[in-house]
C-alpha cells in the first residue's frame, strides 16, 4: 500500500504544478501574446491546443479523451500487476499519470489543453508545449532508460 500511496501524492503533486501554471499563465497572458524570456530561445506564449501533441489530431477532442482515459487505465493496471515497484518506477508513473491527468482535465473543461512554453532552437520552432507534456515526455525518457540500465535495487514490496 506504501507504494500506490506514494504514486497517488506524486501524481496529484504533478497534476497540481500543471494546473496552477496554466492558471497563472492564463492569468497574467491573453491569447497568442507572448512574454520574452531568453531572447528568442525561450518565450512564454500562450495557446489553445486543440489536438494531441505537435497538434496532431486537431479538432478531435473526443477521440483524445477517449485514448487518454483508455491510457490511464492501462497505466493503472501495469501498477497494480507490478509486484516489485522500484524508486524509479513510481516517479515514472506518477509523471506520465500527472500529466495525462493534467491535459485531459483542460480537455474536459475547456474542449482545448493550454500550452505556453516556446522554444526556437537554432531556428526551428519547436512546438508550444506545458508542464503535463514535459512530466509525460521525462516519464518515456526514464522508462527507456530503465530499459536499458535494468531493474533498481530500491523495491517496494
Amino acid at each position: 500500500m506504501k507504494k500506490y500511496k506514494k504514486i497517488i501524492i506524486l501524481t496529484i503533486i504533478i497534476f497540481l504544478l500543471d494546473l496552477i501554471s496554466k492558471v497563472l499563465i492564463t492569468s497574467y497572458l491573453d491569447l497568442n501574446n507572448s512574454i520574452n524570456i531568453i531572447g528568442d530561445f525561450f518565450k512564454i506564449n500562450l495557446v489553445h491546443n486543440y489536438g494531441a501533441a505537435f497538434s496532431i489530431l486537431t479538432d478531435k477532442t473526443l477521440f483524445i479523451i477517449i485514448i487518454s482515459i483508455i491510457a490511464l487505465i492501462l497505466i493503472i493496471y501495469m501498477i497494480k500487476k507490478d509486484n516489485k515497484l522500484t524508486k524509479l518506477n513510481i516517479i515514472y508513473y506518477s509523471f506520465i499519470l500527472g500529466g495525462i491527468l493534467g491535459n485531459l482535465c483542460n480537455r474536459l473543461c475547456l474542449g482545448y489543453v493550454i500550452d505556453f512554453l516556446d522554444f526556437n532552437i537554432f531556428g526551428y520552432e519547436f512546438p508550444i508545449f506545458n508542464l503535463a507534456d514535459t512530466f509525460i515526455v521525462i516519464s518515456i525518457i526514464l522508462m527507456i532508460f530503465e530499459l536499458f540500465k535494468g531493474s533498481d535495487e530500491n523495491v517496494y514490496s
